[in-house]
C-alpha cells in the first residue's frame, strides 16, 4: 500500500507505555533471555551488570561459572536449535514489534544471502589474550565461537578489547542448496569447503621453551583453489587446528574488505616478532555494502597497502528479505528513538521544514534579487539535478528573519531515512533534524542558514536490537556501541546537540574540533536542558527505497541545491596572523593543527539537503 507524502509516527504506541520491545514483553514468562536476568535492572548493558566484578575471565564465559553459558541463556539447549530461537517463544518475533506477523525475515535470527544462510553467534570460549604495546587499554582477548547450530560452520575466531563487555558476535553459515538441487543441477562447486591446511602466522612462544604464561598461536586457513578464507584461528597449543574448525567460501561469494584502524600490537617472547591485529567487524571495517562476518585480521609484518588474506561475504539475495517492513520501522523508532537535548543557552532551535517554509523562507534564483515564497510541501522547489548554484533558499530581509532564525521547537520533528547496511544484515535509520539557522561556535565559524544534522541508529536484522548509534559531527562523526550510550528512559538513548552548531555527541561536555591536546579548534559545548525533542514520537519516515514505493518521498527532499547562501569569512586570515607571532617551537605544530580545522574557517556554503549528502546511499563518514 502506498503512503502519500511521508509516513508519520502512529498515534498509538506499539506496545503501550514504553514497553515496545521490553524483554519481558518479547519473551513472555520464559526467563531464558530476559534482559533483567542478563543485565539487571540497568538496561544499558553495563559490564558490571553482565560480568559482575570478575572482569572477563574465561571461566565466567564458558567454565563452571554461569556467566554466559548457553544453557543459562537458551534454557538448557546448547545447540542454539531454531526451535529454541524461533519456536513458541520467538525472541524478537515480528508480531511483538508490530502487533502482526507479516511473515518477513526481520529479527528471525537467520538471513539468506543467496547460496548461504547465516546465523549470529554470541557465545564464546576464551582462548588467549595479550597486553597491548604502548596502550593504556588492558589488551585484546581472543575467543572461539561455540554452540553452533547443526549444519552451520565457523569462518574464524573473534577478537575484542579486554576491557569491554563481551557483547560482540560472529556469523556462521550453512549451504542453502539442497541435496536434491545439487543432484539435478550440480552447476558449481559447493559454497563451503574445509581448508586444506593452516599456516602459522605468529606465536607468542616462538622460541620453543616453556614459559609460565599460556602461549598464543595464530593460524591462517589455507583455502582450496577457488575459495577464500574469512578469518583466523587462535589456539593456546602448538598443534595445528583441525580442518573441521572452519570453512572457506567459494570466491564468487566473497568480496574485498579492509581494516579501518589498528586494534593493537604484541611481541613474541623470543624472536620479538610483532603481531598486528585489527578487528574486522561492522564497526571497524568497511566492506562497501558487503557482509562482515565479525572476525579479525592479523599479520606479523607491518601492512602497507597489500590485499588482505581474508575476505567478507556478498549478499547475492536482491530481495533484502531481512529488512523491516513499514510497521516494524515504526515499532523500532517508537522503541529506540533517542531523546535529543539542546544546550541550556541554545537560541537557534530546530523546527519542522513546513514551519520554516510557512514562516517566510524564500527561494532565490541566480540573477534575481527577489525571492519566491515556498509552498509548505516544497512543491514549487526545483527537484532533481545537482547543486549547480542556480537556486538556493534564504531568509526574508524583514523583521520575520529574526523569528525564523530562532526556530520553533514545538513544531520540530526528525526525518527518518531507512536503508540496508552491511549487505542487508543491519538496518540504518538515519534521523535527520532541521534547524533554520546554524549559529556561530567559538572562533565565530559555521554560521549559515538552513542546518541539516543527523544521527543514525544501526539495528541488527538478526535480532532487531540496537547495535550502535552514529553521531554526526560536522564533516565526520563516530560510532558508539549500545553498551556505551547514555539512556534517557528504557532503551531510548540520549543525543546531545552542540550549542549553535548542532553536531551530535553521546555525552555532555566540551568537544574540540581540531586539537584537543593543544586546546585549539572549534569548541562544541553539550549539556542537558529543558530543551529536548523525543524522536520516538516526533518523527516522519521520509524515505525507505528498499520498500519500492511504499513510502512516497516529499517534494522538498528532491531539492538538491543549498538551503542557504554562501558566506565568506576572514577567520583564516586572522589565524595566519596569530601563527606568525608564535615562537618557532610552536609555530609549525600549531599551523598543522589549524590546517586540520574545518573548512568553515575559510567560508561556508549553505548546506544541501539530506538526499544530496554522500552518506544518503553509502555508509557514514568516520
Amino acid at each position: 500500500m502506498k503512503v502519500p507524502g511521508v509516513t508519520r509516527s502512529p498515534e498509538m504506541k506499539v506496545s503501550g507505555e514504553n514497553e515496545d520491545l521490553r524483554s519481558d514483553k518479547i519473551f513472555g514468562d520464559d526467563e531464558g533471555v530476559r534482559s533483567d536476568e542478563v543485565s539487571g535492572e540497568d538496561e544499558s548493558l553495563r559490564s558490571d551488570k553482565i560480568f559482575g566484578d570478575e572482569g572477563f575471565r574465561s571461566d565466567k564465559i564458558s567454565g563452571e561459572d554461569e556467566g554466559l553459558q548457553s544453557d543459562k541463556i537458551f534454557g538448557g539447549d546448547e545447540s542454539l536449535r531454531t526451535d529454541k530461537i524461533t519456536g513458541k517463544d520467538e525472541g524478537l518475533q515480528t508480531e511483538k514489534i508490530t502487533g502482526k506477523d507479516e511473515g518477513q525475515g526481520f529479527a528471525t535470527r537467520r538471513i539468506k544471502l543467496g547460496e548461504l544462510e547465516v546465523a549470529e553467534i554470541t557465545n564464546f570460549d576464551f582462548i588467549w589474550s595479550f597486553k597491548l604495546s604502548n596502550s593504556r587499554r588492558n589488551g585484546a582477548s581472543f575467543y572461539r565461537p561455540v554452540n553452533i547450530p547443526d549444519g552451520f560452520f565457523r569462518f574464524g575466531h573473534y577478537c575484542q578489547w579486554s576491557d569491554k563487555p563481551l557483547l560482540g558476535f560472529v556469523l556462521v553459515a550453512r549451504d542453502m542448496v539442497s541435496p536434491k538441487e545439487k543432484a539435478v543441477e550440480p552447476v558449481q562447486s559447493p559454497p563451503l569447503l574445509k581448508p586444506v591446511d593452516y599456516t602459522l602466522v605468529w606465536s607468542s612462544n616462538d622460541g620453543g621453551k616453556d614459559t609460565n604464561e599460556q602461549p598464543g598461536y595464530f593460524w591462517l586457513p589455507q583455502p582450496p583453489e577457488g575459495y577464500k578464507a574469512l578469518g583466523f584461528v587462535v589456539t593456546n597449543k602448538s598443534n595445528k587446528p583441525v580442518l573441521e574448525e572452519v570453512r572457506c567460501v567459494r570466491e564468487n561469494l566473497t568480496d574485498e574488505c579492509e581494516t579501518c584502524g589498528l586494534l593493537g600490537e604484541a611481541s613474541s617472547e623470543f624472536l620479538k616478532l610483532r603481531l598486528e591485529c585489527g578487528i574486522l567487524d561492522h564497526v571497524i571495517v568497511e566492506c562497501w555494502g558487503e557482509v562482515s562476518v565479525g572476525t579479525f585480521f592479523c599479520s606479523s609484518v607491518p601492512r602497507v597497502s597489500e590485499e588482505l588474506h581474508i575476505k567478507c561475504l556478498k549478499n547475492l539475495d536482491p530481495s533484502f528479505h531481512a529488512m523491516p517492513n513499514l510497521n516494524q520501522i515504526h515499532g523500532l523508532i517508537n522503541h529506540y528513538g533517542p531523546t535529543i537535548y539542546f544546550h541550556p543557552s541554545e537560541i537557534y532551535l530546530p523546527s519542522s521544514v513546513a514551519w520554516f517554509f510557512k514562516n517566510g523562507a524564500l527561494l532565490y534564483r541566480a540573477g534575481d534579487s527577489t525571492g519566491e515564497p515556498i509552498d509548505p510541501t516544497g512543491s514549487n522547489l526545483p527537484g532533481g539535478g545537482s547543486n549547480d548554484g542556480e537556486f538556493w533558499i534564504d531568509f526574508p530581509s524583514d523583521n520575520q528573519r529574526e523569528i525564523i532564525m530562532r526556530g520553533d521547537l514545538d513544531s520540530a520533528e526528525l526525518y527518518a531515512h531507512v536503508k540496508p547496511a552491511l549487505g542487508g544484515t543491519f538496518t540504518d535509520i538515519a534521523m535527520w533534524g532541521f534547524c533554520p539557522f546554524n549559529g556561530p561556535a567559538t572562533l565565530k565559524v559555521g554560521l549559515h542558514v538552513g542546518d541539516w544534522e543527523h544521527y543514525t541508529l544501526r539495528l541488527s536484522n538478526f535480532t532487531g536490537k540496537l547495535h550502535s548509534i552514529y553521531f554526526s559531527q560536522h564533516s565526520g562523526g563516530q560510532w558508539i556501541n549500545a553498551c556505551e550510550l547514555e539512556y534517557a528512559e528504557g532503551n531510548k538513548a540520549v543525543v546531545y546537540s552542540s550549542k549553535s552548531g548542532h553536531a551530535s555527541y553521546p555525552h555532555p561536555g566540551t568537544y574540540i574540533q581540531g586539537s584537543e591536546r593543544l586546546g585549539i579548534g572549534v569548541r562544541n559545548d553539550c549539556a542537558r536542558s529543558k530543551f529536548s525533542l523525543d524522536s520516538s514520537v516526533r518523527y516522519q519516515v521520509l524515505s525507505a527505497e528498499y520498500l519500492q514505493g511504499e513510502v512516497v518521498e516529499v517534494c522538498w527532499l528532491q531539492f538538491m541545491r543549498e538551503w542557504g547562501p554562501t558566506i565568506v569569512y576572514d577567520s583564516r586570515t586572522e589565524l595566519d596572523k596569530v601563527i606568525q607571532h608564535l615562537p618557532l617551537t610552536l609555530k609549525y605544530s600549531v599551523e598543522a593543527v589549524f590546517n586540520k580545522l574545518p573548512v568553515e574557517l575559510y567560508g561556508e556554503e549553505g548546506p544541501t539537503g539530506p538526499k544530496e549528502k554522500n552518506n544518503w546511499v553509502g555508509d557514514e563518514r568516520w
